[in-house]
Parts: structure tokens; sequence; C-alpha cells
């Protein structure tokens, strides 16, 4: 117990670490993570740390994948389900079919053997793509796209998975069992977490009045619909993604302000821990894998490494072109109503699939022995080639995929901030109208009826010129001044409530209680701010 304390310590600390100095090298966290595992795992002395498989899929998959569902886009999602299928089935299977084959003429791998690789190493990972993307300025609909398929991928490579190992330990292969399989699984799972969304949305209200419980029960539900998915045979990672997705539509508008905010926090740091532990572990597993593999020359172990991270990087850009131009191609309808993306998009859709975790650990369930009493054929093998394809793809494309956006001239869309715009106008619009509906009530009169009304039309102005592109230079600098002022006399404010509590005046649980409000208000001068300066 003592020895587990200290490596999770230390992790946690190593993480914070190599984190800091990735924000100021200005390296995505997860690469320079992984290669910071990479260094630690060959110091001299350090015990080995293995990454138990079961650890992954149970307890870190399931909040890292609810979350990122839980803020997708569905607009965007449901315009975008073409090609988001065609990736994280059609490229999945595609992927496993000629990473098998490869597997098997070039590098001599048993049929069945060679496409269990393939599988393992067919999906792009949800983490590695959000968190490597996370600070790139890309046109909405290419993060949406790669991070739909990194949401949806791994439930079809994983039910190709589960049907290859069977081929292998038995020696039977059934295509109508896995088509079947494949069905069910993804329906089944799709149907499971919808299910559960709903029972969540439902039974929400009784937690709400108690943060910590609802937070608590909110992380239940994530690993519970994972464990009931497998459990009754169906995709716990689609019941998962359901979950959230479902969760991100219907659940926000039960939750109180206060208890929304904690709850997204609460998730981030939780998530993001996840996130840098995994990452760190990818790079300390190499060296437990090469010593499984010391008897054979590494000359060789890196030519059949190269050889596989090149199929693997070249059937991508294979699938990502046609997949894109053919449909439109084919059919006018498409053309139509979907008019065909620049190139330069569809490159860095290609570039873009980092592989991580979920690889690695599929690899690491790889039994040890056949049903036959037999060794898993090549066993070894195929986890240093998933290791050697995890690190090509998240390292190199991960650190080139900057400097290609740039390259191709590829920026953020320009309409983001104008949707912005028009959701405050809305909310403007409807305040200003409900407060002419109660100016003749009791409570909406008099001097308080005038400041309302005063502040509304100041609101409604403000967002029909940014929505008009009408807002001047003038304008910009007299709400930029404003707010420094505002700022300035609000930290004056905050001092003083500062000296009360330092001279005893008052206690720190009222000082915190002040100064949540004054951090909520600055919250909202710097969207403000923001929002008008976009």
């Amino acid at each position: 117990m003592e020895n587990v304390l200290e490596v999770v310590f230390g992790l946690l600390l190593v993480m914070a670490l190599l984190v800091v100095i990735a924000e100021r090298l200005r390296i995505p966290y997860p690469i320079f993570l992984v290669i910071g595992g990479l260094a630690i795992g060959f110091i001299p002395g350090l015990p080995k740390i293995e990454l138990d498989p079961e650890l992954v899929f149970v307890l870190f998959l399931p909040p890292i994948l609810e979350e990122a569902a839980y803020f997708t886009p569905i607009r965007d999602f449901k315009a975008n389900i073409r090609p988001i299928l065609l990736l994280s089935i059609g490229l999945v299977i595609f992927t496993t079919l000629m990473v098998g084959l490869a597997g098997h003429y070039l590098l001599g791998l048993d049929w069945a053997v060679a496409f269990v690789l393939g599988a393992i190493v067919a999906p792009p990972d949800a983490a590695a793509a959000t968190s490597v993307m996370e600070n790139m300025r890309l046109p909405r609909r290419i993060v949406t796209i790669l991070e739909g398929e990194s949401l949806v991928n791994d439930a079809s490579s994983l039910v190709l998975y589960k049907v290859a190992v069977a081929a292998v330990a038995t020696g039977v292969f059934s295509f109508e069992n896995t088509v079947l399989n494949f069905v069910v699984a993804s329906v089944g799972g799709v149907v499971l977490g919808v299910a559960i969304g709903w029972l969540t949305v439902r039974l929400s209200h009784k937690f709400i009045g108690i943060s910590p419980i609802f937070i608590l029960i909110s992380f239940l539900f994530s690993f519970g619909t994972y464990l009931l998915g497998e459990a009754i045979g169906v995709s716990g990672v689609l019941a998962v993604v359901a979950h959230g997705l479902y969760l991100g539509r219907h659940l926000e508008r039960r939750l109180p302000p206060q208890l929304r905010v904690t709850t997204i926090a609460t998730w981030e740091l939780v998530v993001f821990l996840f996130n840098g532990i995994i990452f760190i572990l990818i790079g300390l597993q190499l060296r437990n894998i090469l010593e499984s593999l010391s008897s054979e020359s590494i000359w060789m172990l890196l030519g059949q490494a190269a050889l596989i991270c090149a199929t693997v990087i070249a059937v991508r850009f294979l699938w990502v072109f046609p997949a894109t131009y053919l449909p439109r191609w084919l059919s006018e309808k498409v053309r139509q109503r979907d008019p065909s993306p620049p190139w330069q998009a569809v490159v860095i859709i290609g570039w873009a699939g980092m592989r991580g975790v979920v690889s690695l650990a599929a690899a690491l369930s790889l039994p040890f022995m056949t049903e036959q009493n037999t060794p898993f054929p090549d066993r070894d093998l195929v986890i240093f080639l998933t290791f050697s394809v995890i690190l090509v793809t998240l390292v190199v494309q991960g650190l080139s995929l900057p400097f290609l956006i740039r390259s191709l001239g590829v920026t953020g869309d320009p309409h983001t901030n104008l949707e912005g715009n028009l959701a405050r106008l809305a909310a403007a619009e409807a305040g200003r109208t409900r407060l002419a509906e109660l100016a003749s009530t009791d409570y909406v009169s008099g001097d308080r009826l005038n400041k309302l009304q005063n502040m509304y039309d100041k609101r409604v102005k403000r967002y029909t010129l940014l929505r008009d592109g009408e807002f001047r230079e003038d304008n910009l600098a007299y709400v930029n001044s404003y707010q420094h002022l505002k700022q300035e006399l609000m930290m004056a404010e905050l001092e003083a409530v500062i000296k009360l509590r330092d001279t005893g005046v008052i206690n720190d649980i009222t000082y915190r209680e002040i100064q949540r409000d004054f951090d909520l208000v600055q919250l909202q001068m710097d969207s403000l701010t923001n929002q008008t300066n976009s």
C-alpha cells in the first residue's frame, strides 16, 4: 500500500511538472507527457510500473469519453454524421484489413494475429485528439469530425478486436457472427446509453441540493453505464458516449448555476488528471515491452515498426480523400447539401490520426494462452508494434500538426463569435420583452423599471452593432476603458474586504463568500471584453 501511494504521488508530481514545461514550450501536453514517461522509465533503480488494461477500460475510459461527449455540439455532430461514421466505422474496418494484410505479407504474422494487430491500432484516441487540438485554431467542422470519430471508433474497433482475438484463441472465425455482434453491440450500446441518460435526468433533482453527492452520482452513472453495457454484451463505449450526448442536451436547464459551475470544474479536473496519468503510463511501458523482446534484433523490430506505422498513416490518407469527394461525385443531393471542403481540411483530417491508450490497453489485454493451451502467437511483438504506432502518431504527427495547419493557411471559423453575439442578442431581447410584460406589477416599477430598461437597451444596442459589424473603434475603446475602470473599482472593493479579514473584523467564511461574488462578476466582465474584442 505504501509503495502504491508513493507511485501515485510521484506520477502526479511528475505530471504537474511536465505539463508546466509543456506549456512554456508551447507543446501539447500529452506529447510531452509520453516523452517524459519514456525518459523516466529508463532511470536506473526506479520500480517498473505496468499499465493494467482493466484499469484503463473501467476507470479511465468512461469519464474521458463522457466528458468529451457531454461537450460535443449536437447540432454539428448530427450535421457531420456521414463523415464521422465513414471514419469511425468505415476507416476502422479498412485499417484493420490493410494492417492485417501488411502484417501477414510483410511481417509474416499469422492471418488472425495480423488482424488482431489491425483492430488494435485502427482507432485514433479520443483523449489524444482532444488534448492535442485543444489550443489549435481550427475550423469547427474539422474539430467536430475528429472528435466525433474518436468518440465512436473505439466501439467498432473493440468489436473487431474481440472477434479477431477469439479467432486466434479458438481457431474459428464466422463472418455472420461478426456482423451480428457488431450490430447488436452498436445499436444496443446507443439504446442503453440514451435510456440511462433519460433516467439520469429524471433522477437529477433528487441530488441537486447536495453538490458533492450530485457530482459523485454523475461519476457513478458514467462508470455504471460502461460496466452495465459490457455486462449485457453491448458496447460500453457507445453506451457512455450516448449517455454523455444525451446529458449535454437535456441536463443543463435542470441544474442551478452554482452546481453547474462546480460540476463542470470537477469533471474537467478529474479528466485532466486521468489524461495526464494515462499519457505518462504510455511512455513508461516501453521499458517493459523491450525487456519482453530482449531476444529479438532491435534493428529488425524497428524495421517492422516502421512498416506498420507507415501503413497506418498511409491507409488513413487512402481513405479520407475518396471518402470525402466520392460521395459528392456520385450524388447530386450530397453536393447540394454539403459542398466539397477544401483539400487542406482533408489533409489535416488525414494527418490527425493520433493513437492512444485504448490501443495500448487492448494490446496488453491479449491473453497469454489460447484455448488449445498454447502461447498466444507473437503477443509481445503485437504489443511492441502497437506502442510504436502510438509513439509515432502521437509524437511525430502531434508535434507537426500545428506547423501543418499554419503551412496550409487553415484558420478558425469567423462566424463562431457571430453565433455568440446572436445568442446574447436573443437573450437581451427576451429579457427586455419579459420586462415589458412585468412593467405593471408591483415589484417592477419606478426607478427599478427605468434602470432595468436602460440596462437591456444598452445590451441590445451593443449586440446589434456587433452582429451588423458596425461596432466602431471608438465604441470598442469606450467599452474597454469602461471595463478597465470597473475592474479597478472592484479591486479596490476587494482590497477593503481583505483588510477587514486581516484585521479580524470579519471571518474567513464571510470573506470567501464575498470573494466568490467578486469572482463571478470578474468572469462576466472578462466574457464581455472577449466578446467585444473578438
